[in-house]
């Protein structure tokens, strides 16, 4: 049996939005909407999962935050100590005031350095990679939900005839594997 996909555009966020909450009403899966801006309050709908990219971000600035105390620690005390303006330089503790600086900013670079590569690992956006997204207009001014036949209870003619009931602008089938 074809799977089918189908990529409803419609010309407004709101027509979109409403449509969506109409297709979930009715127990129907979208899989994926693609839009030229973020549409705030469709991930409730569609039923996408909070995001752990905070989570992640939060051990590459700890990771950051270690490595810089770890650094100065041998830098400043351990391998080569030196008399800076009268700060003693016997141990970490009682220069920890004058490394607070370095210590935050090198938690913040490489926390979002850390965080802007795993959202490009995550989603497939690194450079030179193909785009994913099923028309082109969906960069300009264009917005498309993806729904799949095998992701849905209903046969493709139910779901074709649900979905036209929204207020679409272009309706795409196609079939895959």
């Amino acid at each position: 049996m074809m799977n089918k996909v189908f990529h409803v555009m419609y010309d407004d966020d709101d027509k979109l939005m409403e449509a969506a909450r109409e297709l979930v009403g009715q127990g129907i899966h979208v899989n994926e909407v693609f839009s030229p801006f973020p549409i705030h309050g469709i991930d409730p709908i569609i039923g996408v999962k909070r995001t752990r990219l905070a989570i992640a971000s939060f051990m590459y600035a700890m990771t950051g935050m270690s490595l810089a105390i770890l650094g100065m620690w041998y830098f400043m005390i351990s391998d080569w100590p030196m008399n800076i303006g009268g700060k003693p330089s016997f141990s970490l503790l009682e220069n920890i005031p004058s490394f607070i600086p370095v210590t935050f900013e090198f938690s913040v670079l490489c926390g979002a350095h850390g965080m802007a590569i795993t959202y490009f690992l995550r989603n497939g956006t690194l450079p030179g990679m193909p785009a994913s997204n099923p028309d082109p207009r969906t960069t300009d001014d264009k917005f498309v939900m993806e729904i799949t036949t095998s992701t849905n209870s209903l046969d493709a003619k139910k779901l074709e005839s649900a979905i036209k009931k929204t207020a679409l602008l272009e309706l795409s089938i196609k079939d895959v594997k």
